[in-house]
């Protein structure tokens, strides 16, 4: 059951990563929200998984340049 409980966390986003996370849950219909805890959690899986991180670059700056400036 305590699994089913969920954890409030205050998160402070970019608008360039907030509008790329916003079309990303869109096409997978899910809700910003939704697919912040989907990400995080395909992250956890797979550090458990390979016994590492997901990217060995955790500290270098994010480019979204792909990003139409609006």
């Amino acid at each position: 059951m305590a699994e089913q409980q969920k954890k409030q966390v205050p998160l402070r986003l970019s608008a360039k990563l907030y509008n790329a996370l916003a079309a990303w849950a869109e096409d997978d219909f899910r809700s910003v929200n939704g697919q912040i805890e989907y990400l995080l959690t395909e992250c956890v899986r797979q550090r458990k998984k390979n016994g590492g991180y997901v990217s060995t670059e955790l500290d270098k700056p994010l480019e979204l340049d792909f990003l139409d400036e609006k």
